[in-house]
Formats: C-alpha cells, sequence, structure tokens
C-alpha cells in the first residue's frame, strides 16, 4: 500500500511535505516553548514586585502572539501550496491552506489527484499546533491564576 500512495502521490514530493510538516511542527513547538517562558518569567517579575494587573496584559499579548504564530503557519503552507503548485492562485492557496489547518474543510478546491493527502498533512500539522497552543496557554492561565504550584488528581477540580 506505501508503494501505491507513494506513486500516487508524485514520488519524492510527499517526502518533501512531510519534512515541512515535521519542520513546521519544531517551529511551532519552539515558538509556544518561547512565548510561554517568558510569560512565566515576566509573570515571576511582576509578582515579586506587585505589579498583579500587568500579569494579564502579559498574558493577553502571549495569546496574540500565539495568534500571529498560527497565522503565519498558514501562510507558509500557502506559499508551500503554491510552490507546489497545487493551487494556481494565491488567494484560494491561502483560503485552502486556512481551512485545512483548522480543519474546517468548508470549500471545494479543485486539486490535482496526486495531492489528495495533502489536506490530510496540512490537518494534522494544524490539529497537533493547537494542542501545544492550548497546553501552553493553559499552563499560563494557571499560573495567572495562582494555580500552577498546584498538582490536582484526574479529573477533580473541574
Amino acid at each position: 500500500m506505501f508503494t501505491e500512495i507513494n506513486g500516487d502521490m508524485g514520488g519524492g514530493q510527499i517526502w518533501i511535505v512531510l519534512t515541512l510538516v515535521c519542520l513546521m511542527l519544531t517551529f511551532h513547538g519552539l515558538a509556544v516553548l518561547g512565548i510561554a517562558g517568558t510569560f512565566h518569567w515576566t509573570d515571576r517579575k511582576l509578582e515579586n514586585r506587585q505589579i498583579y494587573g500587568a500579569s494579564f496584559l502579559s498574558y493577553f499579548i502571549a495569546i496574540l502572539l500565539i495568534i500571529a504564530t498560527h497565522l503565519l503557519e498558514i501562510i507558509v503552507w500557502a506559499y508551500i501550496c503554491l510552490a507546489l503548485q497545487v493551487l494556481p492562485v494565491g488567494p484560494n492557496a491561502l483560503y485552502f491552506a486556512g481551512e485545512m489547518y483548522t480543519t474546517v474543510g468548508y470549500g471545494t478546491y479543485d486539486i490535482a489527484e496526486r495531492w489528495r493527502i495533502l489536506p490530510i498533512f496540512i490537518s494534522f500539522s494544524g490539529i497537533f499546533a493547537v494542542s501545544m497552543s492550548g497546553a501552553a496557554l493553559y499552563s499560563m492561565m494557571g499560573a495567572l491564576l495562582g494555580r500552577s504550584g498546584q498538582n490536582p488528581q484526574s479529573g477533580s477540580g473541574f
């Protein structure tokens, strides 16, 4: 089956896409770690100085930075789609990449048969990137609310 899929998906180009998925998830993970680490460092500094309102501001800045990271990744996927000639027009490539990354799948796009697996790869990267972002935001919110030192048992506190 793998040989059939590899041949059907343009041979070597599928490996390029898989490599790009791995690079995209690595970039996202490092970006989110950097944002969350900076937030936690800033939050500790602000808490030591008893400047409590600024922590909320730094949390919302972190949210905006994470959203910007996701938007950047959608734009990168659009350029990848254009480079691979999956879609010929820039706006359609952006809409396609955005719908696949967010797994909305609203539009209908005419893509070549050899790229049928591409939406799966884009969706896969989007699902895992959103999961990483959610985990980081949860960690930051816990610190913001003063629950970061607690270690709740499974299912407790919800």
